[in-house]
């Protein structure tokens, strides 16, 4: 991977909505998780929609405000992952959670950054 596509946030956080879906499509549909997973798909999915209306922000405070939900989104993911974790018995897909569950990680510490610097 290029150093270019490499730090792409738009296609990052894209891969990461999909990734998030196909998981999602994955999981078991019971009573306890069916509404686990609707909540993963609304927040995993929103961290790119939110980061495409950031980058076409038309000023500083409404980029800001957009980066914002973009780290609040990415919390988000990584509770309703771990609650999924929670829920599942299949260590295959608890594995394939945690996965997520970093990247949820690293998009939040990185949308944390983006909002420091913002306040800078």
């Amino acid at each position: 991977m290029s150093d270019a596509k490499k730090y792409d946030l738009e296609e990052r956080t894209a891969r990461f909505g999909e990734a998030v879906i196909a998981y999602a499509k994955k999981l078991p549909v019971t009573p306890v998780i069916r509404p686990l997973i609707d909540q993963i798909v609304r927040a995993g999915t929103s961290v790119g929609a939110n980061y495409c209306e950031a980058d076409d922000a038309e000023s500083k405070k409404a980029f800001r405000n957009n980066i914002c939900r973009c780290r609040k989104e990415s919390r988000e993911t990584k509770h309703w992952l771990r609650m999924i974790g929670a829920a599942l018995e299949g260590e295959e897909l608890k594995a394939e959670g945690r996965v997520l569950w970093v990247e949820a990680k690293e998009l939040n510490l990185i949308f944390s950054a983006i909002v420091r610097k913002c306040d800078e």
